[in-house]
């Protein structure tokens, strides 16, 4: 599998780490060009390549982890390609919006992204855990690391969700995209670091 990465900050690094770990391909993108990401992707070794927007945007699996007043740029980038499946790991309640952006405690953070790019399949993960823990081994001696995700397509939710299940991940759906906003703002899964115990071996860590 490919992975495309649109911002190239902690939360994408962090993200990218189990991709990366599973022996795929990332390509790492941001609004400055693929020759300011030569330091990054030297440390981050096999694997590991530069490239546009527009060109991270052809991986299987794009992950936009833009702050928030960069949302509408990154997007603006990426050509049309229906069918895109895009992980949505932006922090809008960490960056808040300018006045030009419409209320998202009203519309979703998630739900303007699907409305800034219709054609593709967005999906909300991954923006409610902290970056250290995102990047941690998800699976622990007490069991995986939960992550919750919501999206409006069946299909890609499944391709999602093995792939994250292959990184260690015990992924939970919430449903359709509009379920994301518990994860934004104050909503009561932001920062919950949830385990979900190996049920057959407690205390053991379980990769079946």
């Amino acid at each position: 599998m490919r992975f495309g990465m649109i911002g190239a900050g902690t939360l994408s690094r962090a993200i990218a780490g189990h991709p990366l770990k599973a022996g795929h391909e990332v390509v790492f993108s941001n609004s400055r060009g693929p020759g300011t990401l030569t330091e990054l992707v030297g440390e981050l070794g096999a694997g590991a390549t530069a490239g546009t927007v527009a060109e991270a945007g052809e991986a299987d699996f794009v992950v936009l982890a833009v702050t928030w007043r960069r949302v509408r740029e990154a997007l603006a980038a990426l050509p049309p390609r229906p069918g895109r499946i895009l992980i949505d790991a932006t922090n809008q309640w960490a960056d808040p919006p300018p006045a030009a952006v419409p209320d998202v405690l009203a519309v979703g953070g998630s739900e303007l992204v699907a409305s800034l790019l219709p054609d593709a399949h967005v999906i909300k993960a991954f923006d409610n855990l902290f970056g250290p823990v995102i990047a941690a081994d998800p699976v622990t001696p007490a069991g995986r690391r939960i992550l919750f995700h919501a999206g409006d397509d069946v299909d890609a939710k499944a391709r999602f969700r093995a792939a994250v299940e292959e990184f260690g991940f015990a992924p939970v759906d919430l449903g359709p995209l509009t379920m994301g906003r518990l994860m934004q703002v104050d909503g009561p899964l932001t920062g919950l670091h949830a385990i979900r115990e190996n049920a057959a071996h407690p205390g053991m860590p379980d990769r079946s």
